[in-house]
This record gives structure tokens, C-alpha cells and sequence, in this order.
């Protein structure tokens, strides 16, 4: 395994749900619809998706004038829930990126997100956890979850300077559509039921791994596997 690639949002981290509660009021602050996304489902979805979905449920234009505007307000508000969220990284995430990083013939570590990359940056760095990834795949790169996951496999090959194959990665993620992204590209999946879907959910999109948390699971059985 070269590349490892982690999501962020009930996977790496919980924020106490500071990324939805900036969506709705920079909605509301963007153009005056408040409660906008109250039948919203976020799990595993991304951010630029998110926002074209809220558009037309609130009839709001969609174009990318709007979309700056709507994540100029969401940057600025999220920064305050993160401020005073109680979240922090799941159990085993943070073991695991040290022996990930100590492992002889480590794998490059980087982000497969639906998040904007500048909103991952500040979800990350509340926890002092940004500045272990290399690279990512972020909303910013597509809004079509497996398409970012195309992205950052791209990404990774340009950072470890040849082509990489699917087979040498492995994609970590807490929902059904992060096992699926993760098949897309050839991956290895790793689905961890910290987030928003039971380990029973996860067993069914027969992922590689499925585990109850990050601490279920050794460094050298994901960088022992093989196809």
C-alpha cells in the first residue's frame, strides 16, 4: 500500500456538527432563507453538492457568484462553532497516523473529503491534525464524491512521481458512499462506523476492512495486504 486516504467528517474527526450548523446560517446569511437545511441529509455528502441541492429546494439561483458568496459566510461562521465545539479525533485516529508515518516504507497520507479544502484545513487544524496530510481531494475538485476520489488519486501519483494504481490504495471513510468512492478508483476500503453508519450498514457495502473504530485494526494488516 503507497498512498492512504482519509476522510474527514466521522471518520478523522467530530466537530459536534460544526460544518451543518455553518451551513444553515450562511444560508440564511447569503439570502434570507433560514432553516434551509433542515431535512438536509450530510453524511457522506459534499459540500458543493450540498449547496447546488439547498439552491433548488429554496429556489435560490444556482451559479458560482452564489456558491463564493454562500462559503465566504461559511468560513467565517464555522470558524466560531469550531471555536466552541467539544469534538475532537475518533478513538485509534491518531495512533494509527503515527505508526502509518513510523512504518518502514511508509505510504504517502492524504485527504478524500467532501469538504472544501480551505474549510478541511480549518476542521483539521482545530485539532492540530492538518499539517499530517501531504495531499487531498476536496469539493473544490468536483462535486461528484467518486470523481474527487479520481482527483486524489491523481494527486497522489503527482506527489510520489509515477502512476499509481488503485490496488496500492486504501480509502478510509465512515459511509457507504466512501466505500463506494473508494471502489471506483481500484481502491482498498476501510470503513469505521464512528460516524453516521452502523458497522452492520458498513459490512454490507463489503468493504475490505470494517471495523468499530480505528483502534481495531494494526498498521501492518492495511500495509501487509495484498491483491
Amino acid at each position: 500500500m503507497r498512498v492512504i486516504l482519509f476522510d474527514i467528517d466521522g471518520t478523522l474527526i467530530s466537530t459536534g456538527g460544526a460544518g451543518i450548523k455553518a451551513f444553515g446560517e450562511s444560508f440564511e446569511s447569503a439570502f434570507g432563507i433560514s432553516n434551509a437545511t433542515e431535512n438536509t441529509k450530510f453524511s457522506g455528502r459534499t459540500d458543493y453538492s450540498l449547496f447546488r441541492e439547498l439552491c433548488q429546494w429554496n429556489k435560490v439561483e444556482f451559479s458560482i457568484s452564489n456558491r463564493d458568496l454562500f462559503f465566504e459566510h461559511y468560513l467565517r461562521l464555522i470558524d466560531n462553532h469550531l471555536d466552541e465545539s467539544e469534538g475532537g479525533p475518533f478513538p485509534g485516529v491518531v495512533k494509527m497516523l503515527d505508526d502509518l508515518v513510523s512504518s518502514p516504507n511508509a505510504p504517502a497520507i492524504g485527504l478524500l473529503t467532501g469538504n472544501i479544502e480551505e474549510g478541511a484545513r480549518r476542521k483539521l487544524s482545530t485539532y492540530s491534525l492538518w499539517e499530517k496530510f501531504s495531499f487531498g481531494g476536496f469539493a473544490n475538485d468536483n462535486e461528484d464524491r467518486n470523481l474527487i476520489a479520481a482527483a486524489a488519486k491523481e494527486k497522489a501519483s503527482k506527489y510520489l512521481g509515477y502512476h499509481l494504481d488503485g490496488s496500492e490504495v486504501v480509502v478510509v471513510g465512515d459511509t457507504p458512499k466512501d466505500v463506494a468512492c473508494g471502489k471506483y478508483i481500484g481502491a482498498r476500503t476501510l470503513a469505521v462506523a464512528t460516524g453516521g453508519s452502523t458497522l452492520e450498514d458498513l459490512e454490507a457495502c463489503k468493504p475490505d476492512w470494517a471495523v468499530p473504530d480505528l483502534n481495531h485494526l494494526q498498521v501492518n494488516e492495511i500495509l501487509g495486504a495484498s491483491t
